[in-house]
């Protein structure tokens, strides 16, 4: 029996200061995001193209349109946005940066709010900036973490350590591979370990200066290095970032190329900022 008063499991409700609160969080990053150049975009709820960006399309909630056309609720905005601005706005817009202020839903009925941005042809910087802007116009701070997607897989596919090993940081079985300069990268933690990479293969040493690179640009000052980092991510290809305050993931990003096209974004998680405020008051 399902009572009058009840809603799905892992659906959301605002009510009193958590409703004031995503109000004020949802205006003033708005704002900002002008403010820095960006147009505002509202993708469809329903989409026909969403699955093409999942390889697990267990998490997607399908409906049918008049025709019986497979249909799927927005599981995800960065693909959508980007395939709408390049196919279907096209030449009637030159704006190349776009943001949104709109939820997704996975299967079975989990709703999650974002403020998300994309840059068109932009940089890591361009994405990692933007989102501790938000971040800091909020209120809001918390440990970045820096990765670039492509070591792991380097890793894995030249080196032999399996991308298991890597996603659940099993250390201990990751300095027994056979391989000398393995202890060096695992102790990278912080800007300053990206200054001597000698010892580093040349394919190795590439992806970390582009690591180091990249960080010279970034304002702000609790960060950390995982070049071990690995997930599994539909779109992000090289250089990411996450911030996380007491265990919660507040923010993504980093590049990613979608049907040939090279961009840069990221995604606040207004649900869990919501609740540091709430925490914080």
């Amino acid at each position: 029996m399902v009572y009058q008063h009840e809603i799905p499991s892992r659906s959301k409700l605002y009510f009193a200061k958590s409703a004031k609160l995503k109000r004020e969080i949802e205006s003033t990053t708005a704002s900002t995001l002008e403010k820095m150049g960006y147009e505002e975009i509202v993708t469809p709820l329903f989409s026909y193209h969403q699955h093409e960006s999942f390889s697990d399309k267990k998490g997607l909630v399908r409906v049918a349109d008049e025709q019986n056309h497979e249909v799927t609720l927005r599981a995800d905005s960065t693909a959508d946005v980007v395939r709408i601005v390049t196919k279907r706005l096209g030449r009637s817009s030159a704006t190349k940066k776009w943001f949104y202020i709109q939820p997704v839903v996975s299967y079975p009925t989990t709703e999650q709010y974002q403020i998300g941005a994309e840059v068109i042809g932009g940089s890591f910087c361009d994405a990692l900036n933007g989102a501790t802007k938000l971040l800091n116009d909020l209120s809001i701070d918390g440990i970045m973490q820096i990765s670039n997607i492509k070591i792991p897989h380097i890793l894995n596919q030249k080196y032999g350590i399996s991308l298991q090993t890597l996603q659940s940081m099993h250390i201990e079985k990751i300095l027994q591979s056979d391989l000398e300069w393995i202890d060096a990268l695992v102790g990278i933690n912080k800007i300053e370990d990206l200054q001597d990479l000698d010892m580093f293969p040349q394919d190795i040493q590439d992806e970390l200066v582009a690591l180091r690179e990249e960080a010279k640009h970034i304002e702000y000052n609790n960060i950390v290095v995982s070049p071990l980092f690995y997930a599994q991510m539909r779109y992000y290809d090289s250089l990411t970032f996450r911030v996380f305050k007491n265990n919660a993931l507040l923010a993504t990003g980093g590049t990613y190329t979608i049907e040939g096209v090279e961009a840069s974004g990221f995604a606040i998680y207004t649900d869990e900022c919501i609740a540091i405020k709430m925490d914080n008051q």
